[in-house]
């Protein structure tokens, strides 16, 4: 048996290299040792490994692919993050700038108002005319009467 297992290795490797000269030798080793009738053997031992290596190969192209394309989406996920990473810092920034202005036109406001309510004052003082105290009302009559006869 340990002759019919290396006798199929080294078929199977003549033909994975093309190698007709070597496998032409193996099939009259294997014909003279073992006879014609179990040639068959050979044949479908080395055909069905044979297409074993290639579905393997297949199978290893299309990890590797599978493997290239995780390596992209891993790339796109990076820049995914980098660019919200960017855009919160973008919205951070623009949130303290609209707070730092909203707190500038708190303070401009508090101090429009403030303005205003000392022009008022300042208005104020200026238009309030002095209260005299009023005349007796004997000295009222008087003045109304003479000013009666006056006009």
């Amino acid at each position: 048996m340990l002759l019919k297992k290396h006798l199929t290795e080294v078929f199977k490797q003549a033909s994975l290299e093309n190698n007709f000269l070597l496998k032409e030798n193996i099939i009259i080793k294997w014909v003279h040792r073992f006879g014609i009738d179990s040639l068959n053997d050979l044949l479908i031992h080395s055909s069905l490994e044979k297409e074993n290596q290639e579905q393997i190969s297949l199978i290893d192209e299309i990890h590797e692919e599978n493997q290239e394309q995780i390596s992209l989406i891993d790339n796109v996920h990076e820049e995914n993050q980098e660019q919200i990473k960017l855009e919160l810092s973008k919205t951070f920034e623009n949130i303290e700038e609209t707070k730092m202005e909203s707190n500038g036109l708190k303070t401009a406001r508090s101090n429009e108002i403030s303005r205003k309510n000392q022009n008022s004052k300042k208005i104020n003082q200026f238009t309030e005319t002095p209260k005299l105290p009023l005349p007796y009302i004997k000295n009222l009559r008087k003045w109304i009467n003479n000013d009666k006869k006056a006009s």
